[in-house]
């Protein structure tokens, strides 16, 4: 990821309204965003009973334009990009070529010719990076545009109508058919929007994507529609207890450099029909006893968190993992983690013990995801 560390921290176009909403903020990848509105539990169940509205305007967008840009983009990542339609979205991952992970993200086909990258705040400038090295040879413009665009997530089961009921958003006779993982262009006071049936809470939900000028005017629009179906802006905290309910991945504690994406889970979202840079390591995947992604779910109140380590044995000394991810889990109220562990604890029903501050707490490994919700079509 990039080190931040010493530069001016950034500000969402938003912030005034955070501000104004009495936002707490913390740092992430050099800005400054919102962790919480008061209660991080509150919006948690809010994304998951109603609805929740987020600004992830630190998110990095990429426009890839030109007569070769699905060869490119074939080309730059791990999945076959070439094979999604006009106004679909797939996941997929820019790896090294020594087969670790860049970063993960998500390419939309928004028209003819035109893919729109989107990719983590932190590794912005190393995705540029790559795909711009990547692009020699080929018919096709990479532009960083996230200066000029805000996202904002809609996410929860009254996420449908708060859009549809939006004063000046033309929503479109496409939308009420719109599936997961694909896109929809509209238009808000006469600009336009592109909106998404994608998001990163494992509830079904909406992200728009808008120019910098009407973002402000966009974000009360959907929170005055918004009111009567129990809306709430929710923050970078009860967004972390969504995804990790929902056993999805964050780059810097799932993925990385060192990350095969087979480790994480993720083989299925490379395609070895095609060539791509960081192909020949994949093939010849991780060295053997390379630890493993698994779930993890305990019992009680204490739960463990990243960094802290996974033993076979309530008092034994051997290490066989370390957890990536974990928390007490709001929606099913017991702790539950993310771990990369040895292949031998990995099977789904395998015992281990966490160590939560110098006490063994006994887990199981279990599928992943911890939370799903009834449908995504």
């Amino acid at each position: 990821m990039t080190d931040s560390s010493n530069r001016e921290p950034r500000f969402s176009p938003l912030h005034d309204i955070h501000v104004a909403l009495g936002a707490s903020f913390t740092d992430f990848a050099g800005w400054q965003m919102p962790v919480s509105y008061g209660s991080d539990l509150a919006e948690h169940h809010a994304v998951r009973t109603a609805a929740g509205i987020f600004d992830i305007s630190h998110m990095a967008e990429i426009s890839v334009v030109g007569a070769e840009a699905a060869a490119f983009l074939d080309y730059a990542l791990a999945g076959l990009i070439s094979a999604v339609p006009l106004g679909k979205a797939k996941y997929s991952l820019i790896l090294q070529v020594t087969g670790g992970i860049i970063d993960d993200l998500i390419v939309y086909h928004t028209t003819q010719g035109e893919y729109f990258v989107v990719a983590n705040a932190g590794n912005r400038e190393v995705v540029v990076a790559a795909l711009l090295e990547r692009a020699a040879g080929f018919d096709v413009t990479v532009t960083d545009i996230t200066d000029s665009i805000v996202l904002i997530a809609v996410q929860g089961p009254n996420s449908r109508a708060i859009l549809q009921e939006t004063v000046g958003l033309t929503v479109p006779a496409a939308f009420d058919d719109l599936k997961y993982y694909a896109c929809v262009g509209m238009t808000f006071a006469g600009k336009p929007v592109l909106v998404a049936r994608t998001g990163y809470t494992g509830e079904d939900g909406f992200e728009l994507y808008v120019e910098v000028a009407d973002a402000a005017t966009l974000w009360y629009a959907l929170t005055a529609a918004g009111a009567q179906h129990g809306l709430v802006p929710a923050g970078l905290a009860s967004r972390d207890t969504l995804r990790l309910e929902a056993g999805m991945p964050l780059y810097g504690h799932e993925l990385g450099l060192d990350t095969f994406p087979v480790q994480a889970g993720l083989g299925r979202v490379v395609n070895l029909t095609k060539d791509f840079v960081g192909r020949d390591a994949i093939e010849s995947g991780p060295i053997d006893g390379a630890r493993v992604l698994v779930g993890l779910s305990a019992d009680g109140k204490r739960a463990g968190r990243a960094g802290y380590l996974v033993f076979d044995s309530a008092d034994a000394s051997t290490v066989v993992g370390e957890i990536t991810s974990g928390a007490l889990s709001p929606t099913l109220t017991h702790p539950i983690a993310m771990a990369y562990v040895d292949p031998r604890v990995s099977t789904v029903g395998s015992s281990v013990f966490i160590d939560v501050r110098g006490t063994r707490i006994p887990a199981s490994v279990v599928a992943l995801p911890f939370y799903k919700r009834e449908s995504k079509s």
